[in-house]
């Protein structure tokens, strides 16, 4: 009898073959999907854009951050062109929908926030684009959670005690001289952010380098560019008579602490009500906080906030400007500098040698 054959199984020794396009295909999904997840739960990159924390880090600096010290954070925008951030490479095309958001929540870590740590977070007030894609920051946490905080002629106090201040802390001062100091005499002494103005010189630097500078025979002052009490700064977060020198007290928020809701707390603390507790229903009406339509004389914080300032005190936009930086907007720890670039020096001297694998303090 014939015997028919319906189907015939392939050769073990004869498998198809997938073409060489497929399989960079192949690799380079792979590769893309395990960048993307390594980048949301572990280390990324980034670049220290300003100067608003000198001479801790330097313009050009580019940090390896941790996201697992503080908790990495689960996707908010999961509709995003994969390793981009707002715009696609070059470009000004979008890099996302938020047409999905998801709510944040953060795996645990190994480490608090704690004061005087430098941190990485999404800038907080920038409202046009989710809070994972805001532009990231670099500043150090003066005060955390729970921490009243308060500036007195530049020193800052947490609960009535003063708080170390940052080694390579800088300020403004002015020089005042009748030379004309080149480029060069300034960085050999690395100042970096001068510019020459009548009678002399306005620059930013530490008040060691500031001394070094007055003693010399051909300068006249070096005087401490410092407001003083009272004198309201224009574009201040807070009350009205503060500035970047003198500064509070300003209680930092904690996560189940109520407040009571007066005309004095109520500016304080209505922008984090309105934009980053997640009420759908608040508003301010008339110097008074409603909630789903009624009037609430006292508010319960829902997450954690801190008080970021940059080390370059007089030349940083910081929580003195825009508030508290909610705990849903930390993104991590920079650990260390992997690279350094002075985008301002001799193509032979662009690499800052002496700062590569440096340590973050």
């Amino acid at each position: 009898m014939m015997q028919l054959k319906l189907w015939k199984k392939k050769s073990a020794e004869n498998p198809a073959k997938k073409s060489a396009l497929r399989e960079w295909g192949n690799a380079l999904m792979f590769a893309v999907v395990v960048s993307t997840l390594f980048r949301w739960a572990t280390f990324e990159a980034y670049a220290i854009p300003t100067s608003s924390m000198e001479k801790s880090m330097l313009v050009g600096d580019r940090l390896f951050v941790s996201k697992l010290h503080y908790g990495s954070r689960t996707p908010i925008t999961p509709l995003q062109v994969p390793l981009t951030h707002q715009t696609i490479w070059g470009t000004e095309i979008p890099a996302y929908s938020d047409a999905l958001q998801f709510r944040p929540l953060r795996l645990p870590g190994f480490s608090e926030i704690k004061r005087n740590d430098p941190v990485v977070f999404n800038f907080p007030d920038e409202g046009e684009h989710p809070t994972d894609l805001r532009t990231h920051y670099v500043k150090r946490c003066i005060g955390v959670a729970g921490d009243s905080i308060e500036i007195r002629g530049r020193q800052v106090y947490l609960n009535g005690q003063p708080l170390d201040n940052p080694e390579n802390m800088q300020y403004v001062y002015f020089v005042t001289t009748d030379k004309v100091l080149q480029t060069k005499f300034f960085q050999e002494r690395d100042i970096t952010d001068v510019y020459q103005v009548q009678g002399g010189y306005v620059l930013h630097t530490t008040p060691a380098k500031a001394k070094a500078l007055a003693s010399l025979d051909f300068i006249g002052q070096v005087e401490l560019q410092q407001m003083q009490v009272g004198e309201a700064e224009p574009g201040i977060f807070g009350s009205h008579g503060w500035n970047r020198d003198n500064y509070g007290p300003l209680y930092i928020p904690e996560e189940g602490v109520t407040i009571t809701i007066t005309p004095e707390t109520l500016p304080l603390y209505e922008k984090i009500i309105l934009r980053y507790e997640q009420n759908e229903n608040a508003e301010v009406r008339d110097g008074k906080l409603y909630l789903d339509g009624q009037e609430a004389k006292s508010y319960t914080f829902r997450q954690n906030y801190y008080f970021m300032m940059g080390d370059n005190r007089h030349n940083s936009l910081d929580s003195r400007y825009w508030g508290f930086v909610p705990e849903d907007h930390i993104v991590g720890k920079p650990l260390f500098t992997w690279l350094s670039v002075d985008e301002e020096a001799d193509l032979f001297d662009k690499i800052r040698w002496s700062r590569l694998f440096s340590w973050v303090e």
